[in-house]
């Protein structure tokens, strides 16, 4: 496992933010040149291995793609996305919106169907949500276009990104087909949201380049993205990762080890386990818990995360006080929280249908609204890293 160290999310003064202006190319990374070495690092001031490197860029500081600092990575010149569903769409806006040359492949041709429209509109959004700009987002659609096979999307590609539906034999198929088109030293990442790396680049030979870099849903909206190297992934190609991502507008975490499910999908899934014991218990209905969440902890840890929300919840006296004060209760819960592995075949009705009584909208209605506070959230936490 490469010794990257990961960066801290609760209470940096470093930003994310939206994509910047790329105006133009510039050579491939990892080629000898101005501020590279051909290996893949750069000189100057970059972050060598085990150094902390820079959050996200905030708005409108991301380089020039033709204008080099000895502390980025030299931009993509092409990129390739495999999968149209949701994310692999989300990806292609995401890049499309920094005016980046994107490419969508999927074997199913509803999928590159949805693609030809999905990718545009919700590119286009990200202008009405602040978090792009219109000259850059038309730009990044001229340049967006849809492969007829892998070879003609993966061919010249720089970075070849994963995103396919979470089927760990499928990604193995997927990534072995990959290796036998991409360039040697193209960056392949795999949206995977908790198979083990090792798991899913097994059938590689090249697997120093490979690695995991997990989105949240939407991608094109939410900057944090888990970068979970494989035990022969090469310290360059997690450096390499990290400083695209950044110059997406991302906010990448490091991964210390490699765990199924990595951190988000384990913290998501213990709080989903607890949520839906709620609703089946009869506790509360869907849409009050539903509001509990996003307007309790969530809001919360969205300014701090959980610990430092609760180091700061007992003054002066800081965590130690507060686990004087309060362990004990939570100890007392722990012991009568859900704990069941799964949810038997009435148990996934009972719960279905009660989301779909709360939520009787249009699904896209339903989205459009979420984006928009979600767009409005990233603003305000913007607005308050700089005051």
């Amino acid at each position: 496992m490469p010794h990257v160290r990961g960066e801290t999310i609760g209470g940096g003064s470093r930003r994310w933010g939206a994509p910047g202006t790329h105006a133009h190319r510039f050579q491939r990374s990892g080629t000898p040149g101005e501020g590279g070495d051909g290996s893949g690092r750069q000189h100057g001031t970059s972050a060598p291995v085990g150094a902390c490197v820079p959050l996200g860029r905030a708005p409108g500081s991301q380089p020039d793609r033709g204008a080099r600092d000895a502390g980025v990575t030299a931009l993509p010149q092409k990129v390739a996305v495999i999968g149209g569903g949701d994310i692999g769409c989300g990806w292609a806006a995401l890049c499309a919106s920094a005016g980046w040359p994107v490419t969508v492949f999927d074997s199913n041709a509803s999928g590159l169907e949805r693609a030809a429209t999905d990718v545009p509109r919700r590119t286009r959004a990200l202008v009405a949500l602040e978090r792009a700009t219109s000259g850059i987002v038309e730009r990044g659609l001229k340049e967006f276009t849809q492969a007829r096979s892998l070879l003609q999307a993966v061919q010249d590609a720089d970075w070849v990104i994963e995103a396919i539906p979470e089927d760990m034999i499928a990604k193995q198929k997927v990534f072995g087909s990959i290796e036998q088109v991409a360039r040697a030293d193209a960056l392949l990442t795999s949206s995977s949201s908790g198979i083990p790396p090792a798991d899913i680049f097994a059938r590689c030979r090249r697997q120093d380049r490979c690695l995991v870099t997990h989105p949240l849903n939407p991608p094109e909206l939410i900057p944090l993205v888990e970068v979970v190297p494989a035990a022969r992934t090469s310290a360059a190609a997690v450096v390499q990762a990290q400083e695209w991502l950044r110059a997406l507008g991302r906010m990448p975490i490091l991964l210390k080890k490699p765990i199924p499910g990595y951190v988000v999908g384990r913290i998501a899934a213990a709080v989903w386990r607890q949520c839906i014991d709620l609703v089946l218990d009869g506790a509360i209905d869907v849409d009050q818990l539903d509001r509990a969440v996003s307007l309790g902890p969530a809001l919360g840890w969205a300014a701090a995360g959980p610990h430092l929300t609760y180091h700061l919840a007992a003054g002066d006296g800081g965590v130690t006080l507060f686990v004087q004060q309060l362990l004990a209760s939570f100890e007392g819960w722990w012991g009568q929280l859900a704990t069941w592995q799964r949810l038997e075949p009435e148990q996934q009705r009972a719960l279905t249908q009660s989301i779909e009584r709360a939520y009787k909208s249009n699904i896209e209605q339903l989205r459009e609204a979420r984006d928009r506070r979600l767009g409005a959230i990233l603003r305000a936490l913007e607005q308050a890293r700089t005051t």
